[in-house]
């Protein structure tokens, strides 16, 4: 189980993009892909049996999961998250800040 999942709100906490916020597109490893951050542009060959034009396109790159915090609702802010196991035996996530469950 791990703390950032696909389709978590998060804010970026250090690099270029520090304080923009977007939504997690992937996570592998230990490298997480936001929409609209770590934007890089890629130069593309055309390929007309896949029909793909060529020319410079915008890709978003993955980044360290390390530089990313789950996005708190309540406070509307970066938040650390823990682990726990309820009474009946499911192991959730939560905010550090305020004991509120991320996935309720």
């Amino acid at each position: 189980m791990r703390k950032i999942r696909k389709d978590d709100e998060v804010v970026v906490i250090c690099g270029k993009d520090k304080g923009r916020r977007g939504t997690v597109i992937a996570v592998k490893g230990n490298k997480v892909t936001v929409s609209g951050i770590n934007v890089a542009k890629k130069h593309q060959k055309p390929n007309p049996n896949a029909g793909i034009e060529g020319g410079i396109i915008k890709v978003d790159m993955p980044m360290d999961i390390s530089n990313v915090m789950l996005i708190n609702p309540q406070t509307d802010r970066g938040d650390r998250v823990g682990f726990k196991i309820l009474d009946d035996g499911r192991k959730v996530r939560y905010f550090k800040s305020n004991g509120e469950l991320v996935d309720a």
